[in-house]
């Protein structure tokens, strides 16, 4: 039996490898560094003078962006979710580019990897800190994690293939 040509494309595979490995890095990462590292009650911990690892706990979407207190938000974010990743799935299926369905993965990976932590905790897992302070200047980013990083990269491609002339990555 042959997959629909709407659930399934030539290229399909390697965005659901791009996918799983994203969502699977981002899951164990986060599930150490929760119950291995214990990251809650160490606080701050210092990696490098411009990189922190410290616990946060994101109601909202990537980089804390429409944070929710109330179950209904919660539950309308992860509803759109939902509805994110089945129109990048259907993007993914339409795919040409090996570029295009890398990145596809990478943004469906991150997505389901923050919607496990909002089904598993109530809220996602963020960790990385970035931040630079100097005697005249103080630089922090955003909290965030590795699904994010994976979306983000996954926008980059997009915007990449967008700038290559005659492989602009079009959505469906």
């Amino acid at each position: 039996m042959q997959p629909s040509a709407t659930l399934w494309g030539p290229l399909t595979r390697l965005g659901l490898v791009m996918a799983v490995a994203a969502c699977a890095v981002d899951q164990a990462v986060k599930l150490w560094l929760l119950f291995g590292f214990d990251l809650a009650h160490r606080g701050i911990v210092r990696l490098t003078p411009f990189l922190d690892l410290v616990l946060t706990w994101n109601t909202g979407i990537s980089y804390g962006l429409f944070p929710q207190e109330g179950s209904l938000g919660r539950w309308l974010l992860l509803a759109a979710k939902i509805v994110a990743v089945a129109l990048l799935w259907g993007w993914l299926a339409r795919s040409r580019s090996g570029l295009t369905a890398a990145s596809l993965g990478l943004i469906i990976g991150g997505a389901v990897g923050n919607a496990i932590d909002s089904l598993a905790y109530g809220a996602v897992a963020d960790f990385v800190l970035f931040h630079v302070t100097t005697a005249t200047y103080n630089f922090t980013w955003y909290v965030f994690n590795l699904a994010d990083a994976a979306i983000v990269a996954g926008v980059l491609g997009l915007l990449y293939e967008s700038f290559v002339p005659g492989h602009a990555a079009k959505a469906p």
